[in-house]
């Protein structure tokens, strides 16, 4: 088969969704197969970066020198049905792992990835022009694509609620962990990476885009509840650690919407010099990252994946997460989970992870050996196994 791919996510996109589809475009190449590809990007910017490129000089790459929010525009928005095919040429299927699908000639098998419904499940988190984009195109690509991938049960579950898809059209293909996240023996370069983000030890850890939905509100809120107790404990206690050793927050991440709230709650909290935010994350800094911290936090409210939670697991850190959502599906048995909206409960989860060695050390291990399960090579086999399955459908 001849299979188009849009790449414009992972041409674009630092995190999150470009993440997801340049490891599992990696890895689905690096299998043998007899399929050819055809990606293309839009962008008025060539790739420059290494590390976004596709990772095969045998397939091309064509970019479409438009900002991607036109080319939505145009064929979501509009609904102009110049088919894709313009672009990436004749092709036997048609992936688009970013929601939505663009319009392709008559008879071409369509696979679309819908990575969560977060602007339907918790509608507050995203910006109201945004949310009715989202509202009109992904349910209309949902019920045009031939089949559908979602990242988790959780997604699933709400694809089927939600739009009424039948089961049948969905296939869930979690997530993986790169090979390169792991336990870090270097101290030098755990060293290295906290003294480029200037970051204090030790430090509780969160990872992902300020925004709303990630509810790092609360999670402050909890970590003001957790400082007071030490310091009130470090007071009753001269055998305490002593105020000094008391844990900083830090939350790693690019600004998304809505990011004031955020740093208000921070002053509203006392907590200026405690909780830090050293902004977007080089992708080679983030095991380093996760190995440094002392406990890595992660209480959205909802996510499709939560492929942070692996990554921390990865790299032998222990974890707390929310009960919500896909979150279940990745933490297991490995860490804490708790009620996202009940600071109290987020508090005690931290406290209890800091505290309690025979808790950490529990979550540390089951943590290495689940995040093992999760991989992109068995991702990109599963995927590839959709795309010939799909071609015998024809």
């Amino acid at each position: 088969m001849k299979i188009g791919i849009d790449y414009t996510s992972a041409a674009t996109q630092g995190a999150g969704i470009g993440r997801y589809t340049r490891e599992l475009m990696r890895a689905l190449l690096a299998l043998p197969s007899d399929n050819s590809y055809s990606f293309f990007y839009a962008s008025p910017k060539k790739i420059q970066n290494a590390e976004f490129r596709i990772p095969h000089s045998a397939f091309p790459v064509r970019r479409l020198a438009i900002h991607d929010k036109w080319l939505m525009r145009v064929w979501q928005r509009l609904q102009v049905p110049i088919p894709v095919e313009l672009i990436v040429g004749k092709v036997d299927l048609f992936h688009s792992p970013d929601f939505t699908l663009p319009p392709t000639l008559p008879g071409v098998p369509t696979l679309l990835t819908v990575h969560d419904l977060s602007f339907i499940r918790d509608p507050a988190s995203a910006w109201p022009s945004l949310r009715d984009f989202l509202n009109k195109a992904v349910p209309r690509s949902v019920q045009r694509a031939t089949h559908v991938l979602a990242d988790s049960v959780a997604t699933k579950d709400d694809l089927i609620e939600l739009f009424g898809t039948p089961a049948e059209k969905i296939t869930v293909l979690y997530s993986g962990v790169e090979a390169r996240f792991g336990p870090i023996r270097d101290q030098a370069e755990i060293d290295r990476v906290c003294a480029k983000y200037q970051l204090p030890r030790p430090f509780i850890l969160s990872v992902g885009t300020l925004q709303p939905r990630k509810n790092y509100g609360r999670l402050i809120e909890a970590f003001a509840q957790v400082t007071a107790a030490r310091a009130s404990t470090s007071l009753r206690s001269a055998q305490h650690a002593p105020q000094s050793a008391q844990p900083h927050l830090v939350i790693t991440g690019g600004k998304g919407w809505m990011v004031e709230t955020i740093f208000e709650q921070v002053k509203r909290s006392g907590l200026e010099g405690r909780v830090h935010f050293p902004g977007f994350v080089d992708d080679a800094d983030l095991p380093a990252l996760y190995a440094a911290a002392d406990l890595f936090a992660y209480v959205s409210l909802y996510e499709g994946f939560g492929l942070p939670l692996l990554e921390a697991m990865a790299c032998g850190t222990p974890v707390i997460g929310s009960n919500t959502s896909s979150l279940p599906e990745v933490i297991g048995e490995v860490g804490l989970q708790v009620d996202p909206r009940d600071v109290d409960a987020i508090a005690r989860a931290m406290q209890q992870m800091i505290d309690q060695p025979e808790l950490r050390e529990r979550s540390i291990g089951l943590g290495l050996e689940r995040a093992k399960t999760f991989t992109w090579e068995k991702a990109a086999r599963e995927l590839l196994g959709i795309y010939d399955r799909m071609a015998l459908k024809r």
